[in-house]
């Protein structure tokens, strides 16, 4: 897969007469005759090819005048796999996007964030996307405003406002121009199985994602490492709160056979895109497995590993900067310790949270709280007490910035700078909290544990050296390579 597929017409015209499934998000195929966009999955007879045209985006397609397919709903395809891929400004801008921040902040709080002037982050957006940030976002919130059509009975005015838009009357028109439908409409053809769940605030969703997806690694570790009252496993479903930009919620997330099936009670429903997107970041879903499986596969040692079970995800996280200190807490120590020290925190600093289930009690604590703590409270060795004092001061002051947006190898070397971060754990912060899909763990002891049963070489400069055929891709085969071991990460709780 590469940048700017949507050029290569003869291989769009292929996925879409054999409706590959994997190149949904990828591209979109508008159809001249109909005015009608779709995914290259759609199930209905393809088009002929002299009346397709290929577009980037679905905010493109829609700012072209397409609308938005009824059988296929492209809107709801899987992201591109090029946002959590790439560190470039394009990437860091949809990353942020994604996350609310033209919504809450506008194009100028966008272009604040990405240290570049408004002018540039539209011109280079425009050039790749077809559309600009603008665009994007209210693509997004049309998304948003048929989710909450489609799955709650809240009256039309609320979900105009939840959904973002600054007026009913825009609401009304965005809907009709993007699916030919009133809201009302839209709302009509809902089947009556999937009737809305009756608890305020709570939402059922399903998140699409590309296949395979192996749920074992990818749950295992969420749950072996389960921070008490910020996280559980209850019911087959990994459970959590999230702090959001209005509020806060929890979210349960139960892997199924062709989707996650996704439960969200959330405070304000204006967070639902962000928590969608934190979620849908936390299980990799956007990620394109066969292209991964298949550069690991290239490796005689590897392939074993990939064809027993392949759509390893790297498992990742809804809070950058709580990742970061758990990383910190969880330095030298076992898995149990780690979260030892982090239910401390969380009890003393956390804030309180009602859970209508039960079971799930506080917010992890943020930066700011935890810079005003007495270290002589953590129970650690001195050494790491500086290293936890100064991360938390530095990410409350923005001194280090972990955030969707964030320039990974200027993360990097902040994060190196600081007292008692060595290369472990900057990659690992890199690879679960950045999202660097190239993060490697060489010095890793169950990595080296792995390579040294599997005949690679087990040093870190020869296993670095080794796995650069691995590029872009090392942190997925860190995932193969960790579940070799019988760690309770590596497996599906029961």
């Amino acid at each position: 897969m590469q940048n700017g597929m949507h050029t290569d017409r003869e291989r769009c015209v292929r996925a879409v007469q054999s409706k590959d499934a994997r190149f949904d998000g990828w591209f979109f195929t508008a159809v001249l005759t109909t005015r009608i966009y779709c995914r290259p999955s759609c199930p209905v007879v393809p088009p002929k090819p002299e009346n397709m045209t290929f577009y980037p985006s679905a905010a493109a397609c829609q700012q072209a005048g397409f609308r938005a397919c009824k059988r296929c709903r492209p809107d709801t395809s899987p992201g591109s796999p090029e946002w959590n891929q790439r560190a470039d400004l394009v990437a860091r801008a949809m990353r942020l996007i994604a996350d609310g921040v033209v919504d809450r902040d506008g194009v100028p709080g966008l272009a604040a964030r990405l240290g570049y002037s408004t002018r540039q982050i539209e011109r280079q957006l425009f050039a790749e996307l077809g559309a600009g940030p603008l665009a994007v976002a209210r693509a997004q919130r049309a998304q948003t405003a048929r989710l909450l059509i489609e799955t709650t009975a809240l009256p039309m005015a609320e979900i105009a406002f939840a959904a973002g838009f600054s007026s009913i009357r825009t609401f009304n028109d965005t809907v009709r121009e993007v699916f030919a439908l009133s809201p009302s409409e839209l709302r009509a053809r809902v089947p009556r199985s999937r009737a809305p769940i009756a608890t305020p605030g709570t939402l059922g969703l399903r998140l699409p994602f590309r296949a395979p997806l192996n749920p074992d690694n990818l749950f295992g570790h969420l749950a072996a490492t389960a921070v008490p009252g910020v996280e559980e496993w209850r019911d087959g479903a990994y459970r959590r709160t999230l702090r959001l930009p209005y509020g806060h919620g929890i979210v349960s997330l139960a892997p199924r056979p062709d989707h996650i099936a996704c439960r969200l009670t959330l405070s304000d429903l204006r967070d639902l895109p962000v928590a969608i997107s934190r979620c849908r970041r936390m299980l990799d879903l956007d990620a394109d497995p066969v292209a991964v499986d298949d550069q690991l596969r290239t490796d005689p040692v590897l392939a074993p590993l990939v064809d027993k079970a392949p759509g390893r995800r790297v498992p990742r996280t809804v809070d950058e900067a709580e990742f970061a200190v758990r990383a910190v807490l969880g330095q030298q120590v076992s898995t149990a310790a780690a979260r030892t020290h982090a239910a401390r925190l969380v009890t003393a600093h956390g804030e309180p949270v009602d859970d209508p289930e039960g079971g799930l009690t506080h917010l992890f604590p943020t930066p700011r709280g935890l810079a005003a703590l007495d270290p002589d409270t953590l129970a650690m060795p001195r050494t790491r007490r500086t290293t936890f004092t100064t991360l938390v001061r530095q990410l409350a002051d923005g001194t280090v910035n972990l955030g969707v947006g964030s320039d990974w190898s200027h993360t990097r070397a902040r994060l190196l700078a600081l007292p008692g971060f060595g290369p472990w754990t900057v990659d690992v912060i890199a690879m679960r909290a950045l999202g660097d899909p190239d993060a490697f763990l060489p010095t890793d002891l169950g990595i080296r544990r792995a390579a040294q049963e599997l005949g690679l070489p087990s040093t870190p400069a020869a296993l670095t050296a080794r796995a650069a055929a691995w590029r872009p891709w090392r942190a997925y085969a860190v995932q193969y390579l960790w579940a070799t071991d019988s760690h309770p990460i590596n497996f599906l709780p029961v």
